[in-house]
């Protein structure tokens, strides 16, 4: 018995929007489906409101997310997944998954990674993080009352972190390197309405500064601002290490798709930020993740005719 003896006909690798949805397909089909996932929930499970999820008014990340594994109703291998390689059995093409606690194997993949958190590359990042430098803004607000805060960013995730911090906050500093921010109007309004949100357009935090904890920031213009908290929200860079094994084709380190989510290798799929769809949302991944299962099931189809 080789040491890859568990057999599916689907892995879904990623527990974000996109490997959730994808399960909840892959589980109405009838699919014998694994869905592998460090992450529950992704880089959702830390979003302070989500307000544009259809049928759902308003709702935290972490809550979101809760309810999607509520509908899967399926155990989710948390597992980091180390290598994924291609294969021949007596049924045919196979994938191998090995894992930092197993070994799998699967007809088919549906590749739902997301991205990893992008780092600024400041003086002192790594010497202050967790000690007062965070890449996304905890569930626990009321530990930032009566403080001084700053966010650097100009997407939705620096807008939507920057509201949730002041919401307790003293003071938000949000610095953006452009004069305009990228996110939604929506957000980009009530950032500006928010009277002890101050905005610093045109500038770069270039170094951090304290003793054992974050005390000041250092900014390209020489201006030095204490705070006793700096959130990086700069984005991230999509988790396609493990599909250039695969030789999956990527372009500007995106998975690239075609309208049913197939990548360029038979029976592997992929959906959610990694992939080359040009909107990132929650909604999209969900979508996609629908798509991919629904091909998957085609394609499983195919192989038994």
């Amino acid at each position: 018995m080789t040491p890859f003896e568990l057999m599916y006909q689907l892995i879904i690798i990623g527990a974000g929007p996109a490997g959730l949805t994808a399960g909840i397909y892959a589980k109405r089909y009838g699919i014998n489906f694994l869905i592998i996932g460090q992450i529950l929930g992704g880089t959702i499970n830390e979003a302070h409101l989500v307000d544009n999820y259809p049928g759902i008014k308003s709702i935290s990340g972490h809550q979101l997310t809760k309810l999607f594994q509520k509908h899967l109703a399926t155990k989710i291998k948390q597992e980091q997944v180390e290598k994924i390689t291609k294969g021949n059995s007596v049924q045919g093409q196979i994938f191998k998954i090995a894992t930092n606690k197993g070994n799998y194997q699967a007809q088919s993949l549906i590749l739902a990674l997301g991205m990893k958190i992008r780092k600024l590359d400041i003086k002192n990042e790594e010497k202050f993080l967790d000690k007062g430098i965070s890449y996304y803004t905890a569930n626990n607000i009321r530990q930032f009352k009566d403080k001084t805060l700053a966010v650097v960013g100009g997407g939705d995730s620096a807008l939507t972190t920057a509201l949730k911090a002041a919401d307790q906050a003293k003071k938000v500093y949000l610095i953006h390197r452009r004069d305009e921010f990228r996110g939604a109007p929506i957000l980009i309004k009530k950032v500006k309405e928010k009277p002890n949100i101050e905005i610093i357009y045109q500038a770069k935090v270039v170094g951090a500064k304290g003793k054992k904890l974050l005390e000041e920031i250092v900014l390209d213009n020489k201006k030095e601002i204490k705070v006793n908290k700096l959130f990086i929200e700069i984005g991230g860079i999509p988790n396609v290490h493990l599909a250039k094994n695969l030789k999956i084709k990527i372009e500007n380190n995106f998975i690239v798709t075609d309208k049913n989510q197939a990548t360029n290798i038979a029976g592997v799929l992929a959906a959610g930020d990694m992939t080359n769809n040009p909107l990132k949302q929650i909604v999209t991944a969900a979508a996609e993740g629908a798509i991919a299962a629904t091909s998957a099931y085609k394609y499983l189809k195919r192989l038994t005719n």
